[in-house]
């Protein structure tokens, strides 16, 4: 397989989940995105904002490793959750942003294979390291694990279903 028609598979790959994301939030008021409708914690504005926020610290990864994904500090709590003054219009945009800045990098990156050591973190096998490639792969599972999510909790606030 050539690396771009790797590249466009993989990215198609992630594109399609984006989709059945996005298409989840389709026609909600914020109070909707906002609303927690299981016992979880998660809303599906939240669930947007985690996304974006977690494509856009490994692709920082990919380029510049751990101290890259590091430089910008993460809500930990407050990344599920829709705050105050946010706006489910303001972070499908901000997801957007990410995505095409994704895809632009993916296209534009010398090599797939390109590794940097994971950060130290006991989630993670120590002194392991992934690849761009290894990080697209992930980025495409947690983004299909959360379409999953968001469709649970979209299906609980109104009865509406991503599939099916």
């Amino acid at each position: 397989m050539s690396g771009n028609s790797e590249r466009a598979d993989l990215l198609q790959t992630l594109d399609k989940h984006r989709g059945f994301l996005r298409y989840t939030v389709r026609d909600l008021t914020d109070e909707q995105a906002a609303r927690r409708t299981t016992a979880s914690e998660l809303c599906l504005g939240g669930l947007i904002k985690h996304v974006a926020g977690v494509e856009s610290r490994w692709l920082r990864f990919a380029v510049g490793g751990a101290a890259a994904m590091e430089d910008e500090p993460v809500d930990w709590a407050g990344q599920f959750l829709m705050t105050d003054g946010e706006t489910l219009a303001g972070l499908l945009a901000a997801y957007e942003r990410v995505a095409a800045e994704t895809d632009e990098l993916v296209a534009t990156l010398p090599d797939l294979d390109l590794a940097h050591p994971l950060p130290q973190a006991p989630w993670f096998e120590p002194g392991a390291s992934w690849s761009a490639r290894r990080v697209l792969l992930h980025v495409i599972a947690e983004t299909a694990q959360h379409a999953g999510h968001a469709d649970i909790i979209r299906e609980s606030l109104d009865g509406a279903k991503t599939m099916g």
